[in-house]
């Protein structure tokens, strides 16, 4: 820990935990002590720590080709690419390769901007996007924006779950792309009603605005669909991944519809390591067990348990989210509650509302492991009372 505060600059304010090992949903620390992991290092690890089919085919591919660039084909890319297009919402069947979810959301505004011959963008308060100039503007926070404001692109911010504001701010049909999470997770895991994203899907069509989804979190099946748009019927032009796409590898993915694909030439978008053979192999990898397990569903079973179990803990004030993404309102904050939990053996994330926690289990996780995390909450809740 020392050494890594000595030689990095900071990102987190970290607890004094450095982990070494992990397996399915738990993680190991140097001292030995184990952890319920419901978190996942910012939502990754969508098939546990060091999933075997994954773990298996990256080692294959290390020893076959380490990586080469997309200037030339790869069976394993185009494999990787073949079976996320088959899992992609019809329409959104050409894929984009990057590196993160941030690139995902830069390439997807380019896209926009350079379909449509339009500058402007509109996102929605609490959204969050990365952190990369781009991505930054259409991310929501003044802490976020005030060192880099003069180099920012503009952005109109409108109102999350509010049609009314979006068609006023697309009325003068000069708007390149209109940006959402669908599921705002550091905003507290929070939804609009099915209408809401019906309705901003019509607007986009009668403006000609480029509609983005930003699933880098909710993507990849995790909240029981594989993408959050086949929830409420709305398919849109771009959707990000990252996240839980890798199983743990970095990778990142833009879908692409068909008709935004049909104007793009070579040499309009590149990348050096986007596409390369360890992460194809760990796309591929997931993506085959995601399917062939059933895990889709399997992350409604899970949220269910949860759910039920959380209404029944007093100190629990609402239950948000779908599948494995979830956020839990209480009746105090609850930065000591996660704090409480780790010192258990359980690791948790927080949200930007101080009273809620995050949770992010995999889609591996069993009905044993979801009681015994309802069962250490309750204890910590009863002890904070």
């Amino acid at each position: 820990m020392a050494l890594e505060d000595a030689v990095t600059l900071p990102t987190y304010a970290k607890p004094p935990v450095a982990l070494v090992r992990g397996q399915g949903t738990h993680v190991w620390d140097t001292e030995g002590r184990e952890y319920l992991d419901f978190y996942g290092g910012h939502c990754v690890a969508l098939l546990g720590h060091c999933p075997p089919r994954v773990v298996d085919a990256i080692r294959q591919q290390a020893g076959e080709l380490l990586f080469y660039s997309n200037a030339v084909y790869s069976p394993v890319r185009a494999q990787a690419a073949a079976a996320l297009a088959a899992l992609a919402p019809d329409g959104l069947g050409r894929v984009f390769w990057c590196n993160s979810g941030t690139e995902a959301n830069e390439t997807a505004l380019k896209l926009a901007r350079a379909t449509t011959g339009r500058h402007r963008v509109v996102a929605f308060s609490g959204g969050f996007h990365g952190r990369t100039l781009g991505s930054l503007a259409a991310t929501w926070g003044d802490g976020y924006h005030a060192p880099y404001r003069s180099a920012l692109p503009e952005t109109t911010w409108v109102p999350f779950g509010w049609e009314g504001a979006v068609d006023g701010a697309l009325a003068g049909h000069d708007v390149a792309a209109l940006i959402l999470e669908p599921m705002q997770s550091m905003a507290g895991v929070t939804e609009a009603p099915a209408h809401f994203y019906q309705a901003i899907r019509e607007i986009c069509d009668q403006t000609g605005t480029v509609l983005i989804f930003d699933e880098v979190q909710t993507g990849v099946g995790r909240t029981g669909a594989f993408t959050y748009g086949e929830h409420v019927g709305v398919t849109p032009d771009l959707v990000t991944l990252a996240k839980s796409l890798g199983a743990g590898v970095p990778v990142g993915a833009v879908l692409v519809s068909d008709a935004i694909a049909a104007t793009v030439q070579p040499g309009d978008q590149g990348t050096t390591f986007g596409g390369g053979m360890l992460a194809m192999a760990a796309v591929r990898a997931a993506l085959g067990q995601l399917v062939d397990d059933g895990l889709m569903a399997r992350a409604v079973q899970v949220h269910a348990r949860l759910a039920d179990g959380l209404g029944e803990i007093s100190a629990v004030a609402e239950v948000r989210g779908r599948g494995c993404l979830m956020g839990v309102s209480l009746d105090r904050p609850a930065k000591p509650a996660a704090a409480a939990l780790r010192q258990r053996g359980v690791i948790v994330g927080t949200a930007g509302p101080p009273d809620t926690l995050r949770l992010m289990p995999p889609l591996t996780t069993t009905d044993a492991e979801v009681d015994d995390f309802l069962g250490r909450l309750a204890d910590v809740l009863d002890e904070s009372a």
